[in-house]
């Protein structure tokens, strides 16, 4: 599984970072930056948990 975040839809909500703060952070800006597009498999909960939570669909997973 690979993360893919859209910056520019980003609205720097920071669900992402409360779902998932080892994968995820904001910049000073408040928007994404993902920290590991490849995270591991016990990690993978947290993620899709981000990414259903974001509310402006910046973020989506491709499956391996």
């Amino acid at each position: 599984m690979k993360i893919e975040a859209n910056r520019d839809v980003c609205i720097g909500a920071g669900n992402c970072v409360l779902a998932a703060e080892d994968v995820f952070d904001q910049d000073d800006d408040a928007i994404v930056v993902v920290l590991q597009e490849q995270p591991s498999a016990d990690q993978e909960t947290e993620v899709r948990n981000a990414v259903a939570q974001c509310p402006s669909g910046a973020l989506s997973l491709v499956e391996d």
